[in-house]
């Protein structure tokens, strides 16, 4: 099994900063690809970057040049850094990792989600 902890959400005023990590661990042979999502009340959960295990990355046409993902292969953490939030922003932030078991197998698993809300 494996285990993704999220950390540092929060409540920040439009125009801030906040930095979300997501570390698994676990039986954890690789990561392939690592993702970040986001959920707002009432909406359909959106992804909101991706990066793959040789560091490419992809993000949602309403964050880029704002948000920037990154990874730690040592660590098995990956990072969100959000810059000038807007309160379109806010919603339940989860990550989403493929994670390789073993040379046969490799599942998704799913953090507890970190709450961000962009408000004055």
């Amino acid at each position: 099994q494996v285990q993704l902890v999220e950390s540092g959400g929060g409540l920040v005023q439009p125009g801030g900063s906040l930095r979300l990590s997501c570390a698994a661990s676990g039986r954890i042979f690789s990561i392939n690809d690592m993702v970040w999502y986001r959920q707002a009340p009432g909406k359909q959960r959106e992804l909101v970057a991706t990066i793959t295990n040789s560091g490419r990355t992809n993000y949602a046409d309403s964050v880029k040049g704002r948000f920037t993902i990154s990874r730690d292969n040592a660590k098995n953490t990956v990072y969100l850094q959000m810059n000038s939030l807007k309160p379109e922003d806010t919603a339940v932030y989860y990550c989403n990792c493929n994670v390789r078991e073993n040379l046969l197998i490799s599942r998704d698993y799913w953090g507890q989600g970190t709450q961000v809300t962009v408000s004055s």
